[in-house]
């Protein structure tokens, strides 16, 4: 292989030559470029759409799109479309839609919508001047705003609250402006970006018109001006609840109340432990991003600020929570996140339209329950099989064609290896060596 070196103007290449470049550059197959191609679509107008959502595309990358029916939720019954490699995420999200559905369901509230922007700067001169004037400063930032908030207060929207603070323990003569935002059913970054930005200029020219003021407190050195992805009043809450016997369909009653003590001793850990927390909560987020991927939101902005909201408290903890109060079971979450129904992504992308349409095309705050109730799902069925049977049992089996299509199986042996494994323990080397030598081995 050649040394890697750099190159410059890569990104003005055609695509043809970056290709071109990198199989010479790092000795790939002669055939990557037939290979890329391959997992193009072959209709042109939707394989440009894709092209042009990331810089230096040479081909795609398939992820299954799949499905998970019978989510009853807030008694209407909903398909959930799903991306994600992981096989035992739609399983689990399937058993866990249909086991709820017979007890009632999911129930899920929105306890707020609001997003959050911040302008960062810095400047030399006595606070109380900045915190006396707060609301003429507020008013003028409004005021130059307007015409970027405009379309988005005729949709309901726009600015709700200017916040000042001043916080010299970060940094010396720092300040923060605080928005709160709402975006209706708009992810909004870019339209919150845009008027943080104007609010920068504002300030400034604010500033300048402080004649009595001195020289250095006329003008304020703006940090940054962005979106916050931490969204404490973008809130969501999800539950479901059944009397304890009902957990378990045919055991007996102490069976059932036995299970669910373990349930919600389980939870209580996750709650209080650091190191359990961050797995329980990876399993939420299973769910949620499986469906924010399909829907075309920004999973990574979703997971951020929950894993933020996790620590709100000054120690991470499980988000989940079960309790067991009068004989009544009860599995609930609390989540902050912030979605879009319109606009970017899930406007472009044929197959996020698709999932869209799949789930009855809700708004912006019915997409924040589905995402919430897809994440409690997910935990439901991860904590259940931990406590019952454990979770390698159920994971090694949905990944039984994973092991067999990396050992190059044939069909005939896949066909035969699923029915040996159907009442046995799944792993690699079992698979391998019932591939070698046979059932009998």
């Amino acid at each position: 292989m050649k040394e890697n070196k750099p190159i410059a103007g890569f990104s003005k290449f055609s695509k043809s030559d970056k290709v071109a470049w990198l199989t010479e550059q790092l000795s790939l197959d002669a055939k990557t470029s037939d290979f890329l191609a391959d997992f193009e679509t072959k209709n042109h107008s939707v394989q440009a759409i894709i092209a042009e959502l990331s810089e230096n595309h040479l081909s795609n990358f398939h992820f299954p799109f799949s499905v998970a029916p019978n989510f009853l939720v807030n008694g209407r019954y909903r398909v959930f479309p799903l991306v994600t490699e992981e096989s035992s995420v739609v399983a689990a999200l399937g058993k866990a839609a249909g086991f709820w559905a017979k007890r009632g369901g999911f129930r899920a509230e929105i306890l707020g919508t609001e997003k959050k922007g911040q302008l960062h700067f810095l400047w030399a001169g006595n606070p109380k001047k900045l915190t006396d004037n707060i609301d003429d400063l507020a008013q003028k930032l409004r005021a130059d705003a307007a015409p970027i908030t405009k379309k988005m207060e005729q949709r309901g929207g726009g600015i709700r609250s200017i916040e000042l603070f001043y916080l010299p323990d970060i940094l010396p003569d720092y300040y923060q402006i605080d928005v709160a935002f709402d975006t209706c059913d708009a992810m909004g970054a870019n339209f919150i970006n845009s008027c943080l930005e104007q609010f920068g200029r504002s300030l400034n020219d604010w500033l300048s018109t402080k004649d009595d003021w001195r020289e250095e407190e006329r003008q304020a050195e703006i940090v940054m001006a962005i979106l916050s992805n931490y969204v404490p009043d973008s809130r969501v809450r999800v539950w479901v609840e059944c009397p304890v016997e009902e957990l378990l369909e045919h055991d007996a009653p102490e069976d059932a109340r036995r299970f669910a003590g373990k349930f919600v001793r389980a939870v209580h850990v996750s709650r209080n432990d650091v190191s359990r927390a961050v797995t329980h909560n990876k399993g939420i987020f299973n769910g949620i991003d499986a469906l924010a991927i399909a829907t075309g939101n920004d999973f990574r902005a979703i997971e951020a600020g929950g894993h933020a909201f996790a620590a709100r408290n000054g120690q991470y903890s499980g988000l989940s929570e079960a309790v067991i109060h009068d004989g009544l079971f009860r599995f609930s979450m609390e989540l902050s996140l912030a979605v879009g129904v319109v606009g970017g992504v899930t406007a472009l992308h044929p197959m996020a339209r698709l999932a869209m349409q799949i789930l009855e095309n809700p708004s912006a705050k019915e997409l924040m329950q589905y995402l919430a109730v897809a994440g409690l799902a997910s935990n439901w069925s991860a904590v259940r099989a931990l406590v019952t049977t454990g979770i390698q049992q159920g994971h090694m089996k949905m990944h039984l064609s994973n092991i067999l299509n990396s050992l190059q199986a044939t069909d005939e042996q896949k066909a035969a290896a699923r029915l040996y494994f159907e009442n046995k323990e799944v792993s690699f080397s079992d698979v391998e060596q019932y591939l070698k030598y046979g059932a009998g081995s």
